[in-house]
C-alpha cells in the first residue's frame, strides 16, 4: 500500500507563507484539478482561516467551505481544531464546541484534527465525542516538542491515550520543524508498534530537514504525510509534494500520483505566487532555512516575536541572553510545547526577564493564567516554588478548566439575533465578537447595495500580528 499524501495548500501553506489571505476567488479553479490527484484528504479550513476570512477577506468562512465542498467531489475535506479553544483563543462552553464540530461537519469536513497546545487530552476531548456523534473522523495530534520530560514514551502514552479516547488516527505535530530525521523514523515505528490506528506526520520546513524526515518517517512505516503543492511550500509552510512524490515512484511507497497533474496544479499556484510577492503578502524572509530553528528549539514565527519585542524596548542587544532564558522560563512553567498561546507566553516572560535585569519581576496574566491552570495541565508538574513566585496562594484550576464555562450559546443567540442569516452566524460571533459584528454590518451593506465607503468600521487589528 502506498503512502497517502494530504494536500495542505488551502489552509496551512499560506497560512505559514501569506498571514492566511488567500481569498475563495484564489481558491475555486483550481479545486476540481485538486480533486482528481487522488490525495488522501484536502487541508482547507480551520486554523486561522477562519478568522482571516471574517477580519481581513470580508468572506463569511462557512461559506467558503460550502464553495469548496461543492466542487470537491472525490476527495475528503480536513480542518484543524484547536480543541476546547475551537478556532478562537479562549476556552470555550461545552455547547459551542458541540455545536461547532456539528455544524462544520455539516457544511463539508469529513476530518478534523484535533490538538491542544499543552497536550492536555481533557481540552481535546469534547470536540473529539462531538466529532465522532457527527460521523466524522476524529485525528488527535499531539504538538511534538524537544525536552527533557518530552520522550518517546511519553508520545507513545499521549497516542494510547488518544485512541481510548476514540481517536481515528493519530497526528504527530511538529509546527515548529524541530522533528530530524532519525528522531522521526524512531517515533513513527514506537507508535506503530503501539497504537492500531493510522499515523499521520505533519511539518514544517523551518529548519530545512522536513523531506528528509519524511522519508525516514515512510521507512518507518507512516501512512500519511502533510504537503503543498511546491509553490506553496517550503520555508514556513509543507515540503513540496512533487519531489516526494518522484522519489517515492516505482517504490513499495508508490504515491501513484500523476506528476504531470501535479505539474499543472503547480502552474496555477506559480501565478498566485508571483501575485503574493508582487502584493508583499508573501515576504522572502520566511522562504529561506532557518537553522536557529534546531539550535534555540524555538519556532520561527515565535522568534520574529522576540526580535520585534525587544526593538520595542531599545535592547536588540539581548537577543542572545533571552534566546537563553527561553528554556529557563519553559523549564519553570513546566515544559509546555511552543505553539500558540503557550510560544507568546514563554517568549514574553523570556524577553520581561531579560530586559528587567530580574526574573519574575514582571508577571503577565498570561502567564499567571498557565501557571494557574486556566489553559489546562501542563507536561511536567510546576513547583511549588515557581507557583508561589507567580501566583502566591491563589487556587489553582486541576479540573478541566471548560467545566467552569457554564453554557453560552443562548446567550450569544440573543446577543446577535439582529445579525442571523444562517445558523452558522452565531458560531462567527461566539468565535470573534467584534470582528464578526463589523462582518455582519458589511454584509448588510453590500445585500443592500449601500456604498461600503458610508459604514464606519474601525480599523482592527490581528491578535497574532
Amino acid at each position: 500500500m502506498g503512502i497517502k499524501i494530504t494536500d495542505t495548500s488551502l489552509r496551512d501553506a499560506h497560512q505559514s507563507l501569506i498571514a492566511t489571505r488567500m481569498t475563495i476567488d484564489d481558491i475555486l479553479p483550481i479545486v476540481e484539478k485538486m480533486d482528481t490527484v487522488g490525495y488522501h484528504s484536502l487541508e482547507c479550513w480551520g486554523g486561522a482561516t477562519f478568522d482571516a476570512c471574517v477580519r481581513f477577506l470580508n468572506e463569511d468562512p462557512w461559506e467558503r467551505l460550502r464553495k469548496i465542498r461543492a466542487k470537491a467531489k472525490n476527495t475528503k475535506l480536513q480542518m484543524l481544531l484547536r480543541g476546547q479553544n475551537l478556532l478562537g483563543y479562549k476556552h470555550y462552553a461545552d455547547d459551542v464546541v458541540d455545536y461547532f464540530v456539528q455544524k462544520s461537519i455539516a457544511n463539508g469536513i469529513d476530518i478534523i484534527r484535533i490538538f491542544d497546545a499543552l497536550n492536555d487530552p481533557r481540552n481535546m476531548e469534547r470536540a473529539m465525542k462531538a466529532c465522532k456523534k457527527e460521523g466524522g473522523h476524529a485525528q488527535a495530534a499531539f504538538s511534538y516538542t524537544i525536552s527533557p520530560f518530552h520522550s518517546l514514551e511519553q508520545f507513545v502514552k499521549d497516542a494510547r491515550t488518544f485512541v481510548e479516547m476514540g481517536a481515528d488516527s493519530i497526528c504527530i505535530k511538529d509546527m515548529a520543524g524541530l522533528l530530524v530525521p532519525y528522531q522521526a523514523y524512531e517515533l513513527v515505528k514506537a507508535l506503530k508498534e503501539n497504537v492500531k490506528v493510522p499515523i499521520q506526520l505533519h511539518t514544517h520546513y523551518t529548519s530545512g530537514v522536513g523531506s528528509m524526515t519524511y522519508l525516514k518517517g515512510i521507512e518507518a512505516g507512516v501512512d500519511v504525510v502533510d504537503c503543498a503543492i511546491s509553490p506553496m511550500a517550503m520555508g514556513t509552510s509543507q515540503p513540496p509534494e512533487e519531489p516526494l512524490v518522484a522519489t517515492l515512484q516505482g517504490t513499495p511507497y508508490d504515491t501513484g500520483y500523476d506528476l504531470n497533474l501535479l505539474s499543472e496544479i503547480a502552474e496555477y499556484f506559480s501565478k498566485l505566487r508571483e501575485k503574493y510577492l508582487s502584493s508583499g503578502l508573501l515576504n522572502t524572509k520566511v522562504m529561506g532555512v532557518d537553522v536557529n530553528a534546531l539550535i534555540y528549539q524555538v519556532p520561527g514565527g515565535m522568534l520574529s516575536n522576540l526580535v520585534s519585542q525587544l526593538k520595542q524596548a531599545g535592547k536588540e542587544d539581548k537577543l542572545h541572553e533571552v534566546l537563553k532564558e527561553v528554556p529557563k522560563v519553559r523549564e519553570d512553567l513546566g515544559y509546555p510545547p511552543l505553539v500558540t498561546p503557550t510560544s507568546q507566553i514563554v517568549g514574553t516572560q523570556a524577553v520581561l526577564n531579560v530586559v528587567m535585569g530580574e526574573r519574575y519581576k514582571m508577571i503577565p496574566k498570561e502567564t499567571k493564567g498557565l501557571v494557574k491552570g486556566e489553559y489546562g495541565k501542563t507536561p511536567a508538574p510546576i513547583s511549588d516554588e515557581i507557583v508561589k513566585k507567580i501566583i502566591g496562594d491563589e487556587e489553582r484550576v486541576t479540573c478541566r478548566p471548560a467545566d467552569l464555562i457554564p453554557n453560552e450559546l443562548d446567550k450569544i443567540r440573543q446577543e446577535v439575533a439582529e445579525y442571523i442569516e444562517q445558523d452558522e452566524d452565531v458560531l462567527t460571533y461566539a468565535m470573534f465578537p467584534q470582528v464578526a459584528a463589523k462582518y455582519f454590518e458589511y454584509r448588510k451593506a453590500q445585500k443592500y447595495r449601500i456604498d461600503p465607503d458610508m459604514v464606519d468600521y474601525e480599523n482592527k487589528v490581528h491578535p497574532l500580528g
